[in-house]
């Protein structure tokens, strides 16, 4: 069974870009019209992770083919901001986690009690905000799995989480993490032999599983956010304003571009910092 493990809808609020914050939406999907893209692109199972929300339940949860899932923002000890996929829960779940993110071994803490699997997620992406050594430890340590495959991200970030993910033993996920509908189910976790939500659940949980699909890149990233651009000026009807935006959304190929280099240079330099010691080497400098 395939199924798309990271997907947002219009429930995913506000975007972060300062000033863009007052008008912007995350996404603009309706999840209907989300759900019916999925299937069509073949996901055998739906879910939806919105940042912090469960609202868009609201409209599938008459599926059989859909279980409730989100994409937590977390604060780590470190005082760093992370996204954490949590999947298979229930309302008294998500207002549990929301309490709880601000404390991240809390967290895990009730997940693992209510054996929940929960993700780092795009652990090698700029996304978020700085990293520290310690959080990658944590990663390593205390974290379920590993999001190994993220349809937004560069490859060579991706590549780097799924380094991450074998080297600690960690299941390893794919989601598309689409904003728009045009990414949706192109990037997907696998469990070979689940038949029901609740064998697909336990198949990631126990790792059975295998993340597929198309991983982002420059162009990718652009056309997501002329697209999300576009609803903004069609929800908000600010057709009398085209000149002045047009002006905007010719600078967004810069903005993308900028974010490029920013995240090629995020994954590298932790790419640097996490790669493992040879054994030799190791000796070498205990000599």
């Amino acid at each position: 069974m395939r199924c798309d493990l990271h997907v947002h809808t219009a429930h995913s609020g506000m975007c972060t870009v300062p000033v863009l914050d007052r008008y912007c939406r995350e996404s603009y999907n309706e999840p209907r019209a989300l759900y019916e893209i999925l299937k069509r692109r073949g996901m055998d199972l739906v879910t939806v992770t919105d940042h912090d929300s469960i609202d868009a339940a609201e409209e599938l949860r008459h599926y059989e083919d859909f279980f409730l899932s989100e994409e937590v923002t977390c604060i780590l000890p470190s005082g760093a901001e992370m996204h954490a996929g949590v999947y298979g829960i229930s309302e008294r779940d998500h207002i549990e986690l929301q309490r709880r993110r601000t404390d991240v071994m809390s967290l895990l803490a009730y997940a693992m009690e209510r054996r929940l699997f929960v993700t780092a997620n795009h652990i090698y992406s700029s996304l978020t905000g700085p990293r520290k050594e310690e959080d990658f430890a944590m990663f390593a340590r205390d974290f379920p799995g590993i999001e190994a495959v993220n349809g937004q991200m560069l490859s060579c970030a991706n590549r780097l989480a799924a380094e991450f993910a074998e080297r600690f033993n960690k299941p390893a996920i794919g989601g598309s993490d689409a904003h728009t509908l045009h990414c949706a189910g192109k990037t997907y976790t696998e469990v070979p032999l689940a038949h029901t939500v609740e064998d697909f659940l336990l198949g990631i949980r126990r790792g059975h599983c295998v993340p597929g699909g198309e991983s982002g890149d420059y162009w990718k990233l652009t056309g997501a956010v002329l697209s999300i651009g576009a609803q903004l000026v069609r929800q908000n009807d600010w057709w009398p304003y085209t000149p002045l935006l047009s002006v905007l959304f010719a600078l967004a190929p810069v903005v993308t571009a900028a974010n490029y280099f920013r995240e090629l240079a995020f994954a590298w330099y932790w790419g640097a910092v996490n790669r493992p010691v040879e054994p030799n080497a190791a000796m070498r400098e205990i000599v």
